[in-house]
């Protein structure tokens, strides 16, 4: 007989789907709109729009914890301090060179070196919370790095490096250090706000930093504004609506209900839509070379991921064990 909260925890897996799915479309997404828009409004418009959907949401938990609820305390320097860096250096940088790489390259490379962000969080952690660096993360970030290379195998063999491949695998790289920067850094402002608050305050950081950008080095894009096309304001409008807005509130969501290592294992799906919608949409085929800059980066995520956890289960039991034999023993 199956446990009642099955059918909740089917829906919510299927909920996990449904949001890797949409993840792994912003790469087929950027693709289409390239043509009309630059990444700066490419990424600033749908950030916007996200940005207004997600204020209901989480302004009044603001209010209250600002100025009406009990122990209602204003945001002091330091939490302001700290969206700015959250909404810059992880927001900016994660979904504008995204955008910026995905033009430059494939969106197949994307979905494949998006695999790297588990390697790519633990060396974050190491540098901004000072977390231990082991031999086994280490490996684990040379061979990402290596993958990364191997997709860009093209282009090193023709000295291609200003505008091909290697430049945009190199920018979605970056791109996964932001999103990494954000995974890490977020922990000391979620000691004292909500996920849903996180998010929404590192949006208006993002519109704050990208919109005046884009109108100073992009203006043409206020006078073509008519002449977009259905595909590229589609294209637009999914990325906000989606991709930026109802896909975090429902991962949110989800995390209240569903262990973080689980929810986690699913953003494992985003190649596997990725290389799909590619094929499907753009008619990308993956290269030898991708393949094989894929298989070390996934090399690389199962050493940090799976092998490291597994060592450090066996070091919590192996020290319980003495004990509870010493104690055994007296």
């Amino acid at each position: 007989m199956r446990p009642p909260y099955a059918p909740r925890k089917f829906a919510d897996w299927g909920l996990l789907l449904a949001c890797n799915f949409i993840w792994a479309s912003q790469f087929v997404l950027v693709k289409l709109v390239a043509d009309q828009v630059g990444p700066l409004f490419t990424t600033a418009a749908p950030m916007l729009v996200a940005t207004l959907i997600l204020m209901p949401l989480a302004l009044p938990g603001l209010v209250r914890k600002w100025f009406t609820g009990p122990g209602a305390r204003k945001p002091s320097a330091a939490d302001v301090v700290g969206f700015v860096a959250l909404g810059v250096l992880g927001q900016v940088v994660a979904q504008l060179f995204v955008t910026w790489g995905v033009r430059l390259s494939l969106a197949s490379n994307a979905a494949v070196l998006m695999l790297t962000l588990p390697v790519v969080t633990a060396a974050m952690a190491f540098v901004v919370l000072k977390e231990r660096m082991t031999g086994t993360r280490w490996l684990g970030f040379g061979l990402a790095i290596v993958g990364t290379i191997a997709c860009s195998a093209s282009d090193l063999s023709g000295f291609d490096v200003g505008g091909g491949h290697l430049l945009g695998n190199a920018l979605i790289f970056i791109a996964v250090m932001g999103s990494a920067f954000y995974n890490v850094f977020s922990k000391k402002l979620l000691r004292r706000y909500g996920a849903l608050e996180v998010l929404f305050l590192s949006y208006v950081a993002v519109c704050f930093v990208l919109l005046p950008l884009a109108l100073v080095l992009e203006p043409e894009i206020l006078r073509q504004l008519p002449a977009l096309s259905v595909r590229t304001w589609l294209g637009l409008s999914l990325l906000a609506v989606l991709q930026y807005g109802l896909s975090m509130v429902i991962f949110l969501t989800v995390l209240t209900r569903l262990d973080a290592t689980q929810a986690a294992l699913s953003n494992y799906l985003i190649p596997v839509f990725g290389l799909g919608l590619a094929w499907a949409v753009l008619g990308e085929k993956l290269t030898a070379w991708g393949v094989f800059g894929g298989v070390l980066v996934l090399a690389s995520t199962w050493l940090v991921t799976v092998l490291e956890a597994k060592r450090q289960r066996v070091a919590v039991v192996q020290p319980t064990v003495a004990q509870g034999a010493q104690g055994t023993i007296v």
